[in-house]
């Protein structure tokens, strides 16, 4: 059985700071035209979504992936200890954690409000045994950095998690949800085919393995 993980594109959901704005409105009704057209309006980086190196500068961008690059064997990892804008350690990591871990936060439950901004985030040291391990990384937040925000008054600058990351060649997927009770798992987030994507949305899910 599959398990959707990704947050719904709708109108006025929760972005970056700075990002576009989301808006899925009419273009054509059944009414007025016959058919039904929808006017989808977002980022790259809008809801559940995976980050590709050049999202930070670096070569590759998603089309120089191959489609298996997207099918990850991964492993969920409880995180729902830490606390708000607390870096999450590599205590929480496996020894064997096939090619991705996810970080489970719980910060979804703050999807929408204002505290979704104030997540946990990946400590270095978190982001060193991901990188020595060749481990890509999950998430559901809007970000394995500190996201800015008004309560952002000691927190690291820059996106060094991602400057790691995807500089090794790792890819990022992020705003996940629903991982409650996942283990071990097949998860697929597969991008939109955008040459030159720095970043898509994604219908991510899951199997448990």
């Amino acid at each position: 059985m599959y398990r959707d993980l990704s947050h719904p594109i709708e109108t006025g959901m929760t972005t970056f700071p700075g990002d576009p704005d989301v808006s899925v409105q009419p273009a054509a009704t059944v009414e007025t035209d016959g058919y039904h057209v929808s006017e989808i309006h977002c980022g790259s980086h809008a809801g559940t979504h995976i980050d590709a190196p050049s999202h930070v500068g670096f070569d590759q961008s998603l089309d120089v992936f191959d489609l298996d690059r997207f099918v990850f064997d991964a492993t969920v990892v409880d995180c729902t200890a830490f606390g708000a804008r607390e870096a999450i350690d590599s205590t929480v990591l496996p020894d064997d954690g096939g090619d991705m871990i996810v970080f489970r936060t719980g910060w979804d439950d703050h999807w929408g409000t204002s505290r979704y901004l104030d997540h946990p985030y990946l400590s270095v040291d978190c982001v060193n045994r991901c990188l020595d391990a060749g481990w890509s990384v999950g998430i559901d937040t809007l970000n394995p950095d500190p996201t800015p925000s008004a309560n952002a008054t000691d927190a690291p600058e820059g996106v060094p998690a991602h400057r790691a990351l995807l500089g090794e060649g790792l890819l990022i997927v992020e705003n996940l949800t629903n991982l409650a009770g996942l283990d071990r798992c097949r998860l697929f987030a597969v991008p939109l085919s955008l040459p030159e994507g720095n970043g898509s949305p994604v219908r991510a899910f899951a199997c448990e393995r």
